[in-house]
């Protein structure tokens, strides 16, 4: 157990790194996956201010149901861009938050592509 908390702690200081190269001049999109939902946000550093979020606990049909599937990650990812190009932002940096780009994360982050937006 030990291990994996400190690769994933090693992960996000990578990921954290490279955003804070790029992320002078454009938003990040900040995934994070908790044990029941997605949560996924657009966030201007330069103002610190919060541009677009999306949660995936919003779109339940039945209420108190976990929402964690690949198709609920899909389903955020797509929303996230709509609610983004409202905003007026077409260019992010992907922060995965430290997680691995694999399974419901890089289909959350390919379904926000196909949705317009561009990282």
């Amino acid at each position: 157990m030990k291990d994996k908390r400190i690769r994933y702690e090693l992960r996000t200081r990578r990921t954290r790194d490279k955003i804070r190269k790029a992320a002078g001049e454009l938003p990040r999109l900040s995934v994070h996956r908790s044990l029941k939902y997605f949560y996924a946000q657009v966030i201007d550093d330069r103002q610190g201010k919060t541009v677009a979020f999306v949660c995936s606990r919003g779109s339940s049909d039945a209420e108190g149901k976990a929402r964690k599937s690949l198709a609920d990650a899909q389903e955020t990812g797509r929303r996230i861009a709509e609610v983004a190009m409202k905003a007026g932002v077409k260019r992010v940096v992907f922060d995965r938050g430290g997680r691995v780009y694999h399974g419901r994360i890089k289909a959350l982050a390919d379904a926000a592509r196909s949705a317009g937006l561009a990282f």
